[in-house]
């Protein structure tokens, strides 16, 4: 239905006299009511084809911690800067392992070098292997398997000493 098609629908129902009119097609809906509020309104909604959609990603909850407590946080945050963090170089979905039955490329604790694999990030159906540019002793995986990752985001901390 082109927009003619629509003002001369507004116009027919204006003069009909009727105070509401619902219209409902296979990619349109259409209502249009008249009433003492407005001459004529209209909503004109386009609903999108269906297409499998990937699941949503759940948002981490907000926890508010008291203020008093402050210094073991700071503590924490002082021991996390002398680790270096391994972050995503691209957008996908992150994997610890090669395939579903093979081990994973990295535990917490391992001993790393340079260049060793430590996950896939599948992006637009390529496998990629994120390698290590540090050596060092993994101290903690911040992503879970099969979690979508974004750009710039951290995925490992790595104790170079």
């Amino acid at each position: 239905m082109d927009l003619k098609e629509i003002q001369n629908l507004i116009k027919f129902v204006a003069k009909s006299g009727a105070s509401e009119v619902k219209l409902e097609m296979d990619d349109v809906k259409i209502t249009i009511k008249t009433g003492s509020e407005s001459d004529t309104t209209i909503v004109h909604q386009m609903q999108a084809p269906q297409i499998a959609q990937p699941a949503p990603v759940a948002a981490a909850p907000v926890v508010e911690t008291p203020a008093t407590p402050a210094a073991p946080a700071e503590t924490k945050a002082a021991d996390d800067s002398k680790y270096i963090t391994i972050k995503s170089p691209i957008i996908g979905t992150f994997y610890r392992k090669p395939a579903p039955d093979k081990p994973l490329f990295v535990e917490v604790g391992q001993t790393i070098a340079e260049g060793d694999v430590l996950c896939i990030i599948e992006a637009m159906k390529l496998f990629n292997e994120i390698e290590s540019e540090v050596s060092g002793k993994v101290v903690k995986i911040l992503v879970d398997d099969s979690s979508p990752v974004e750009f710039d985001q951290p995925l490992f901390l790595v104790d170079p000493s």
